[in-house]
């Protein structure tokens, strides 16, 4: 068997067909000079000839017209044979059937991704939106990578008019590199085709998600790496890819959207608390800031201004916040910069800047400040994580507990102030790795137990943050199995608890807050969060 040619090829012919059309005519007019005869596709082959490049229009070239409103044009054995044929094999019977080789195809897809981005698109519409033929001679092309380059970035149009100016051929490297570009940029299509096409927030029997490589957008900034500095360690690659996804199946903020204002590159690291910080944020309709340090919360306030919900975030566990990540769901002043400006922070995050705040803040050259714009509501969405090689999807959690939603279970029933308490502290919890216990007062966490493996020492945790700060109430993310949690609270000021309920020993514990006069309520619900 003849083994795959290696050897750098020359091109005589070349097939142009784009949808993306940026860079298409200087691509053109360097083949055109080099005496490349260009084939090309009816809104392509218009392009070109309206800025002076002759071509051969595909129908002429294969004998044969467009049919059916352009979907049949391509896909045709003079073009299929002239990109799959080996040179070395199949020239006896290309000359037979006069097939022509076709040494570099460039194509792109149609728009898909930006037609279902459209509130208005119909089914219909977008269906019309799925490229057939150009996947096809892409694969086609990709396959043949032997004797044929395929091109489908607008990025390395540059690199083939080189290589061809340079050597008058294009290598081996090049084409392989191209050919995986290209298998990658089908795939990527034919998943989101698959995502669009699935009933929204379902766990089909297959799955092909995609992701493209995130690059620091800033001004001035390289981007010829686009690998995160490191990892969670300084030893450890990494980089960071968003996720392509069809409309209505994914949450509408992304991190990798924000824009990022000053400072240093986002690390590894900071990109994963910025993200847990934002989506506790998100929960408030008021004004609120979350403070949240290696991925636990260690702030969370709500107030009347910025300023206030800020420094209440904050002092809640100044220790803790120190390296921290601040965010919060309003636009961030003069005052609220100045205050945050004292202290040392790996990120602050808000929807906007007064340019007196961006000023105050160009103090901290290091500081990261990222610009989210207005913050939506968090969404019903699929979320996962990888386990090993594997991966791990559930719905987003975003059930809601409102007041009417609370069972009290206790002789005496929490008062209207301590209900605004407890709900708000159930929208902390819901985001504190479990084991978790939140405790808290007038809108503000006074201490957080986080990630214990028993929820005794979440409990002892969170006391010992709270200190004796004035009464307070007690979330808890999963039901107490015993009532030694509730003993704890004997001598604390902890006038009432939420948690889930449902445990074999409900009885026990809700006996323990009667006998220290504790209002506890269930939500049936219950918000553990492994993350």
């Amino acid at each position: 068997m003849i083994g795959m040619n290696t050897s750098a090829i020359t091109v005589k012919r070349a097939l142009l067909s784009v949808s993306d059309k940026q860079g298409i005519v200087e691509l053109a007019v360097s083949l055109h000079q080099m005496g490349i005869e260009i084939i090309s596709t009816g809104n392509t082959a218009r392009e070109l000839a309206r800025n002076g490049i002759t071509t051969i229009p595909v129908d002429q070239f294969t004998g044969s017209p467009e049919m059916m409103g352009g979907r049949i044009k391509t896909m045709h054995p003079m073009i299929m044979g002239g990109i799959l044929a080996l040179r070395d094999r199949d020239a006896q019977e290309a000359s037979q059937y006069n097939i022509h080789w076709i040494d570099l195809v460039v194509c792109n897809l149609y728009p898909f991704a930006q037609t279902i981005a459209r509130q208005e698109c119909s089914f219909d519409e977008a269906l019309e939106q799925i490229d057939v033929g150009g996947p096809t001679m892409i694969r086609a092309a990709a396959k043949n990578v032997g004797w044929v380059c395929t091109v489908t970035d607008k990025k390395d149009y540059r690199t083939i008019i080189e290589q061809l100016n340079t050597n008058g051929t294009i290598d081996y490297h090049t084409r392989r590199q191209f050919a995986a570009k290209a298998f990658a940029h089908t795939a990527s299509y034919d998943a989101l085709i698959q995502d669009y096409l699935s009933e929204k927030l379902s766990f089909p029997e297959e799955i092909s998600y995609t992701f493209t490589l995130h690059k620091d957008s800033r001004p001035g900034v390289s981007h010829t790496d686009a690998l995160l500095r490191y990892g969670e360690n300084p030893h450890q690659k990494a980089a960071v890819y968003q996720a392509l996804r069809a409309p209505g199946t994914v949450d509408p903020f992304s991190l990798l959207d924000c824009r990022v204002l000053q400072g240093k590159r986002l690390s590894f690291n900071n990109l994963s608390d910025a993200q847990k910080t934002i989506d506790i944020v998100r929960e408030f309709s008021s004004c609120a800031c979350v403070v949240v340090k290696h991925a636990i919360p260690c702030g969370v306030a709500t107030a009347d201004t910025v300023e206030q919900a800020v420094m209440q975030a904050v002092e809640a566990d100044k220790l803790s916040a120190f390296g921290g990540i601040a965010a919060m769901n309003r636009m961030c002043n003069a005052e609220t910069a100045r205050y945050l400006s004292s202290m040392f922070l790996e990120v602050v995050a808000a929807p906007a800047y007064e340019q007196a705040a961006l000023d105050i803040f160009k103090t901290k050259k290091n500081l990261r400040i990222i610009e989210t714009g207005t913050l939506p509501a968090p969404v019903k969405s699929i979320v996962g994580r990888f386990i090993g090689n594997d991966l791990l999807l559930q719905e987003r959690d975003n059930a809601v507990v409102g007041p009417d939603q609370l069972q009290v279970v206790t002789q005496r029933s929490p008062t209207e102030n301590e209900v605004a308490q407890l709900i708000f502290s159930w929208q902390v919890v819901r985001h504190v790795r479990s084991n978790a216990i939140v405790i808290a007062n007038e809108q503000v966490t006074l201490g957080i137990g986080s990630g214990q493996v028993s929820r005794v020492d979440a409990v002892r945790l969170a006391l010992s943050k709270a200190k004796d700060k004035g009464q307070c109430v007690l979330a808890s993310d999963a039901f107490f199995p015993f009532r030694d949690s509730i003993d704890m609270l004997k001598d604390s000021q902890v006038t009432a608890v939420i948690q889930p309920g449902g445990s074999i020993r409900d009885e026990q514990v809700i006996e323990a807050c009667n006998e220290m006069d504790i209002a506890m309520v269930f939500t049936g619900i219950r918000c553990f969060s492994h993350a």
